[in-house]
């Protein structure tokens, strides 16, 4: 079964956000490479610990690209066949994020933009 394993937040100045979901939250960030994360500024965010593991997420400034739930999946290839099957469509075709897997981004019958991913297998 898939399950939901990213979220994002945007706002008009990520890193001032930052410190509230810190205090707020005991979220923990970290900037993504801008040759990961397709040259935007972005955070990724930890919400959980080794011994209780959260979703994972991003922040990025509002604007930079859909501000989306993602759902992980076995075969992206399968998921973007299943979804244009039973009514969604295809935003951004399957694109490679090197070290971290195929990402991909489908609107839902009623217009709801979701992301796929196939995370990259870690040896």
């Amino acid at each position: 079964m898939a399950k939901i394993v990213h979220f994002d937040i945007q706002g008009e100045d990520p890193a001032k956000l930052i410190p509230f979901y810190e205090k707020a939250f005991g979220w923990k960030f970290s900037k993504c490479a801008p040759e990961t994360c397709g040259g935007v500024d972005y955070w990724l965010i930890e919400t959980g610990s080794k011994e209780e593991p959260g979703i994972g997420g991003g922040l990025s400034k509002t604007g930079e690209g859909p501000a989306v739930n993602t759902i992980g999946v076995e075969n992206i290839d399968k998921a973007i066949e299943g979804t244009k099957a039973n009514g969604g469509s295809i935003v951004n075709e399957k694109c490679h994020m090197p070290g971290v897997g195929w990402l991909a981004y489908f609107k839902d019958p009623q217009g709801n933009t979701w992301g796929l991913i196939q995370e990259e297998k870690k040896e």
